[in-house]
């Protein structure tokens, strides 16, 4: 893949001594497939589905949606050539959580099992029991982990689109084709009773 075929976006601009993200310019990017990071355990590629504060969210084929801090991102990559492959057809009724804040959407998690970190060592699964301004809490059978919330990279907690199977598809396309069918050979019924 050749520099033309790929771009990598810096998510920061660097302002003085302060780093801010570029909301306006991520949010022209919601609606595309995109690759979070390039290599290593937190890269992803999915749906960007949305941008807040301190965060964003895409969906991916495997793990459904995923929450990433973006003070923690190094790169979002598009590619404008071929786009990248995404294979799920996302239903209209689909519904993950949002929230304008990292910890906000913590707190809309409570509770539930979750996912912290997608790979290397710091990769965590368990019940989100407590959450504050420094720390987490998670329950994984008769251990309390307590984790900073600085060193949380990402989070997802199931919300998932599941694939169609083949049969399901073709199954799908059929009834359409004979709704299809079903609603011509009444037209032309129609028709032709008013001759």
């Amino acid at each position: 893949m050749s520099f033309h075929d790929t771009y990598t976006y810096r998510v920061k601009d660097y302002i003085g001594r302060g780093n801010i993200i570029n909301k306006e310019w991520l949010t022209n990017l919601v609606g595309k497939v995109l690759k979070v990071d390039r290599r290593g355990p937190e890269s992803r590629t999915g749906l960007l589905l949305g941008i807040y504060d301190d965060h964003l969210s895409i969906l991916t084929e495997q793990e459904g949606v995923i929450y990433y801090k973006t003070d923690h991102m190094k790169s979002i990559t598009e590619n404008v050539k071929k786009g990248f492959q995404f294979q799920l057809e996302i239903p209209g009724d689909f519904t993950f959580k949002t929230a304008a804040t990292f910890k906000g959407l913590l707190n809309d998690l409570r509770n539930q099992w979750v996912n912290i970190n997608l790979g290397g060592l710091e990769k965590l699964q368990g019940v989100l029991h407590d959450i504050n301004d420094e720390f987490v809490t998670l329950i994984l059978n008769e251990e309390s982990i307590l984790l900073s919330m600085f060193h949380i990279r990402s989070i997802s907690y199931g919300a998932r689109v599941e694939k169609q199977n083949e049969d399901e598809k073709s199954e799908k396309n059929k009834d359409n084709k004979d709704n299809g069918k079903a609603e011509n050979n009444t037209n032309n019924k129609a028709e032709e009773k008013e001759k």
